[in-house]
């Protein structure tokens, strides 16, 4: 067993008090180092790994998990469904089929929490420039005796 037995359950109590998602945090800092040690462009990067997650019939959260990149790197839905296209022949239609399905579930999710983080902005702007006067007391008027 050597001194990798004794090292892991000590990391992953570490992980578990650093931080209160540590299956995430390890996927980003593994999708970390693939870009560092990775010579493709960025774009051609993000295209590769929607295809192996097609491959993989991957579930909707993995899609969500690129969303950023891919809009970072200016991939295209047009160039998602070129790479739907030319994938089809290699890993068949029903994996296509259901990586279409699964990039819509994604892309609901991302459009909804986008919508909800502006409504949110808007709601701290408005408390910011109403200037404090909602404290409950009908707009600062005083109740008449």
């Amino acid at each position: 067993m050597g001194t990798g037995a004794g090292t892991t359950p000590k990391g992953s109590q570490q992980m578990a008090m650093t931080s209160e998602t540590p299956v995430l945090d390890t996927i980003a800092a593994m999708t970390v180092d693939s870009l560092e040690n990775c010579g493709m462009e960025p774009h051609t990067l993000i295209l590769t790994r929607l295809a192996a997650l097609v491959a993989m019939d991957a579930p909707p959260i993995s899609y969500l998990a690129h969303i950023g990149a891919a809009q970072a790197t200016d991939v295209t839905a047009e160039q998602v469904q070129d790479l739907l296209v030319a994938i089809a022949p290699i890993v068949g239609t029903a994996r296509v089929m259901s990586a279409a399905g699964h990039i819509t579930q994604a892309m609901g999710f991302a459009i909804a929490v986008a919508v909800e983080e502006a409504s949110e902005d808007a709601d701290m702007k408005a408390r910011a420039n109403s200037g404090g006067n909602g404290s409950g007391n009908g707009g600062g008027k005083a109740k008449k005796k």
